[in-house]
């Protein structure tokens, strides 16, 4: 299985998907390598940054979910970083 290692940018404006967001996260979390939380509350939003390491559908698949919730916007910056890994 080859899998990459990329960084999704996710910027919440509605503290009401928080739980829902962090349900994915958890779905996905043997993929992820790391993730930061930055409440910035003078805007009343949250940067989080997410360092994951997966196939790519699986980082497409999730950034996409993500990307539906209400008041959540992600992207995903992919490395070059491909691995072959024997499942």
């Amino acid at each position: 299985m080859e899998t990459r290692v990329a960084v999704m940018g996710i910027i919440v404006s509605e503290t009401e998907s928080v739980e829902k967001l962090n349900a994915l996260l958890h779905e996905y979390g043997k993929y992820i390598i790391g993730r930061m939380g930055i409440p910035y509350r003078e805007k009343n939003i949250s940067v989080v940054s997410v360092a994951i390491d997966a196939p790519q559908d699986v980082i497409a698949a999730l950034s996409g979910k993500i990307g539906k919730l209400e008041g959540i916007t992600v992207k995903t910056a992919y490395s070059n970083v491909i691995t072959n890994e024997n499942c």
